[in-house]
């Protein structure tokens, strides 16, 4: 069935909404072009002057002619420290290389010599993760002075710290997952087991080089005197110790011969199990999402006009629709590719809790991908809903999202805060990606309701001794909270945390979600098997 628009795309409502969130976008846009630039003209010219490609350079002559490449977490360690660490200095993504999708994980050697900071480790497992849940094969660009030493406390000795990054690439070798590098400057420290721990291994000449200490802790060490190609470069590495399997003359060489590797790899051996047709556009303007989202996101706004403007032909059997009515569920296709849809159109009571776990049953009988679109308080509290038993009743949604065995894409539309995060897959839910738009927000609670919960406490705890809160002290106890949380629920503050794997523009969401989800065709799929629902 068709959804029928009923936005007045003429009305100031709409102009208004557009007008705010192409600023949004354009500010983002800005954002992002400066995050491109990594460390900086002079650090970009160094690496000319060496004969090296830069880190966005080689990603563009390694993926297909024509294709894009889906950049994540580009955003990451976005004002997180005291120094500038453009995109974490590290740049992660899907990348369609001989007609193959794989992740990419490019260290920018232009931002802190490519050194790990512990978001740059993060965002090296993210990458990693999103590999191993999809099937995807995982190559790496390396270029890169191994940890930040400064916070050495913070990359190296835990269990998710820069050790878990080889752990991985041995499992995933383990589960056939191709791990493929190509080394085009140093390769230091334990950073040296990137290359030595793939399946195949490509140095370029002269510039790429591989060893467990660099020459000045040789020095310090053993003192012995030796030049860094002549301890650890491409010819040592691939005539006499046989780190590495491919010498290249250069690093668009090396590029080549990395694309090579993957066309020989063998066929993924799990096919998705569900029929593709042919995309089709929605036949609502997918730009017209600019005016149809409210800036005010306390302000209502139907999800089937969303839907509308994402989904091929703004087709949709919506499912229940007369049942559990603040959560949309139904069947539909995104780009060609079956999605069941779980969006948000108010709080969430009982009974909506319940249609959603039906709902992802019969996905997860079908082996039907899953898009979960949040915009969501919570669920509904209050005597009436708690003797309802809301709370049962929304912890087998979770309960049926946390075992969900079908790729799972959670877009963050609106307000995404409390148990409504994780009923509607959250992070804490591992969905295959996460996205947010610019305007949205991620928190345990409102900004307004946080200060008024720690107002109302206050304010009981002195009417105790007989005392009472003055208009000015409660102001004093709101106004910093209502500041910290409008900060901290910011879309940029999450994405530089790695709380998302992006922040997404409005025009370009239906793209993004199309490439994401045609890289999860691939994913291992496996019956899903839920646990008791409490009755």
């Amino acid at each position: 069935m068709k959804l029928a628009s009923t936005i007045k795309t003429s009305s100031s409502a709409f102009h208004e909404n557009q007008r705010f969130h192409q600023q949004q976008e354009t500010q983002l846009n800005e954002l992002l072009a400066r995050i491109r630039e990594g460390g900086g003209e002079a650090a970009q010219q160094a690496q000319k002057a060496r004969g090296k490609l830069t880190a966005r350079q080689r990603l563009a002559a390694l993926i297909d002619e024509g294709s894009e490449f889906l950049e994540l977490s580009a955003l990451a360690g976005y004002q997180l420290y005291a120094d500038e660490l453009p995109a974490g200095g590290i740049i992660t993504g899907i990348a369609s290389i001989n007609g193959r999708p794989c992740v990419v994980v490019a260290n920018d050697q232009t931002v802190k010599g490519g050194t790990y900071y512990p978001i740059t480790v993060t965002k090296h497992l993210r990458a990693q993760a999103i590999a191993r849940q999809n099937q995807l094969p995982c190559l790496y660009l390396v270029d890169s002075g191994g940890a930040f030493l400064p916070m050495q406390d913070e990359v190296f000795p835990d269990k998710d710290d820069f050790g878990r990054i080889f752990y991985n690439q041995a499992q995933m070798s383990a589960a056939g997952i191709a791990q493929l590098s190509s080394v085009h400057g140093f390769c230091t420290a334990g950073g040296a087991y990137i290359p030595a721990m793939s399946d195949q291994s490509i140095i370029v000449k002269n510039t790429g080089s591989i060893f467990l200490a660099g020459p000045p802790l040789v020095k310090a060490a053993t003192g012995e005197d030796v030049s860094v190609q002549d301890l650890g470069g491409a010819e040592v590495h691939t005539a006499i110790s046989g780190v590495a399997d491919h010498l290249a003359q250069n690093d668009e060489h090396a590029l080549a011969l990395l694309r090579e590797i993957v066309a020989h790899l063998r066929p993924s051996a799990k096919p998705s199990p569900f029929k593709l047709q042919t995309p089709r556009p929605p036949h609502y303007d997918p730009s017209e999402l600019y005016g149809v989202m409210p800036k005010d996101l306390q302000k209502f706004v139907d999800m089937r006009e969303i839907l509308a403007r994402l989904l091929d032909e703004s087709e949709f059997f919506e499912f229940k629709k007369n049942y559990g009515t603040t959560l949309i569920c139904g069947f539909a296709h995104l780009g060609g590719i079956p999605v069941g849809v779980l969006a948000n159109n108010g709080v969430l009571f009982s009974e909506s809790a319940l249609k959603g776990c039906h709902f992802i049953q019969l996905c997860c009988q079908e082996n039907i991908p899953l898009l979960f679109i949040q915009n969501i308080t919570g669920f509904m509290v209050g005597k009436k809903y708690e003797h309802g038993g809301i709370a049962k009743d929304g912890a087998k949604l979770v309960h049926a999202v946390a075992n969900a065995q079908v790729p799972k894409i959670t877009l963050v539309v609106g307000g995404s805060y409390g148990a409504g995060n994780y009923g509607m897959c959250g992070r804490a839910y591992d969905p295959n990606f996460l996205f947010m738009w610019p305007s949205a927000t991620i928190a345990v609670m409102g900004a307004q309701q946080a200060a008024q919960v720690l107002v109302t406490v206050k304010r009981d705890q002195l009417a105790k001794s007989g005392k009472t809160l003055s208009p000015e002290a409660e102001q004093a106890i709101s106004a910093p909270i209502l500041e910290k949380y409008r900060r901290e629920s910011h879309a940029y503050y999450s994405s530089a945390r790695l709380w998302d794997d992006g922040v997404i523009t409005l025009g370009n969401t239906r793209q993004v979600l199309h490439m994401a989800f045609a890289s999860t065709l691939h994913h291992d799929w496996q019956k899903t098997r839920f646990g008791v629902f409490r009755m």
